[in-house]
């Protein structure tokens, strides 16, 4: 299981974002600058993060983006859902999709949600304030 480079990337710049002071407006250019992520893609992030609750944006004179909540609030899970959708490590846990060609024999299956859920309760207990080192003031 790997990553994609999306939601690293969104990994890195809420880090970079939790690493500044509490409601301080930032932007695209500045987190794209701090971190390397090439400004188009830090764009399109910070368009999803704030899509998915987990930045908030302001328009106009002393707009931006600020994180939405408490860096301690906010969870890899929830990064990698914002980027990736929701966390599955198979098709056959949605119960929408048939396309298994053993879907009929399958004894697996029913326990795919056990690891699903397992490995998402994992992601959501590494907080953004853990990853960034912002609760520690530890530059990460």
């Amino acid at each position: 299981m790997r990553l994609s480079s999306l939601a690293d990337y969104a990994v890195v710049m809420l880090s970079a974002a939790a690493r500044h002071a509490p409601g301080e407006r930032l932007s695209a250019t500045l987190l794209a600058d701090e971190t390397g992520v090439p400004l188009p893609t830090a764009q399109k992030l910070m368009g999803r993060l704030a899509q998915a609750g987990l930045l908030a944006s302001a328009r106009g004179t002393g707009g931006g983006f600020r994180l939405s909540r408490d860096a301690g609030a906010i969870s890899l899970a929830d990064i990698v859902e914002a980027v990736e959708g929701p966390i599955a490590m198979t098709a056959c846990v949605d119960d929408q999709r048939h396309d298994c060609g053993l879907e009929g024999a399958c004894r697996v299956k029913p326990h795919w949600g056990v690891v699903n859920t397992t490995i998402r309760g994992a992601l959501d207990g590494v907080s953004l304030a853990t990853l960034s080192g912002a609760s520690r003031g530890v530059p990460a």
